[in-house]
């Protein structure tokens, strides 16, 4: 099999350059070794693949209505080998990951599980920080790429990946239990919870908007923090729907009548330059 593909790699080499010398050059061959393997080519296809002259070569018409064929196999032949190559470069690896909440939780172990079938012997490191904190990571080389907020910094190359409902989160027996969006500025009525560190904080850009000033009594990045408050009737507050799957909390989620959101994406400082074993898991962000 690899001789045949040797042949055919001659052949359109040759095709290509119109002289034995010049592919014999390219391929590292000796012209003699060039002209005997596609005359064996001639010779198993029964046809005359090229016109021999002192000025060089040039395709028959049967050379011609072959040559498109014996190329398609040469370049699946390279893509096999390249395929190849990076699985034996996957056998063992880490990809270290900067994230949030969030996405550590509801996202991230679907991704891994899936990637881990095709890649066993590939290792994870996980840091859990906010929107500041893991952009810096990922800036410094600290992470191979990290969840963010996006927009982010300039020279990061991101890739989105969904657009999360920020939803108001009120205790079982709030009064406005039963409404079917919950009003941004009965978000000012009673004391807030507010889910905010570092400077990329979309819930204050909600109140930025509409002009609202909330009673802000308790600050925190934690967000199960935050539901355990409210569900004790400390106050209420907002977060992003992607938390609230499968908490045990006695909380109510409403969408707020003037509609916010988060696009989460991933980062990286460059797909060119990143490992293997991240460019890899970057085919794998479907199965979140």
């Amino acid at each position: 099999m690899e001789m045949n593909l040797q042949k055919y790699l001659s052949f359109v080499k040759t095709a290509e350059c119109g002289s034995f010398t010049k592919a014999a050059d390219l391929l590292n061959y000796s012209q003699s070794s060039i002209s005997r393997m596609i005359g064996d080519l001639e010779r198993e296809w029964k046809v005359a693949l090229l016109e021999r002259s002192v000025g060089g070569v040039r395709l028959t018409s049967d050379g011609m209505k072959l040559l498109p064929y014996a190329k398609s196999v040469v370049a699946e032949f390279e893509k096999l080998q390249i395929e190849i190559d990076e699985l034996n470069g996957l056998q063992s690896g880490l990809i270290r990951i900067g994230t949030f909440s969030s996405v550590a939780t509801h996202r991230l172990p679907n991704i891994i599980k899936v990637f881990q079938q095709d890649y066993p012997n590939i290792d994870y490191e996980l840091l859990l920080g906010d929107y500041t904190e893991i952009e810096e990571w990922v800036l410094e080389g600290r992470v191979d790429c990290g969840f963010l907020r996006l927009p982010t910094h300039p020279e990061l190359e991101t890739v989105f990946l969904e657009q999360d409902k920020l939803m108001a989160i009120i205790p079982e027996n709030h009064r406005l239990a039963d409404c079917e969006k919950f009003p941004v500025t009965a978000l000012c009525d009673e004391p807030f919870m507010l889910l905010e560190k570092g400077a990329k904080a979309e819930i204050s850009e909600i109140f930025e908007r509409c002009g609202l000033a909330p009673k802000v009594h308790f600050t925190t990045w934690d967000d199960y923090a935050i539901m355990s408050m409210v569900e004790s009737g400390l106050g209420i507050s907002i977060l992003p729907q992607l938390i609230l799957k499968r908490i045990p909390y006695k909380i109510i989620a409403k969408e707020l009548d003037v509609p916010a959101y988060r696009n989460i994406g991933l980062a990286l400082r460059s797909k060119k330059t990143a490992s293997l074993a991240v460019k890899r898991f970057l085919d794998y962000l479907q199965y979140r």
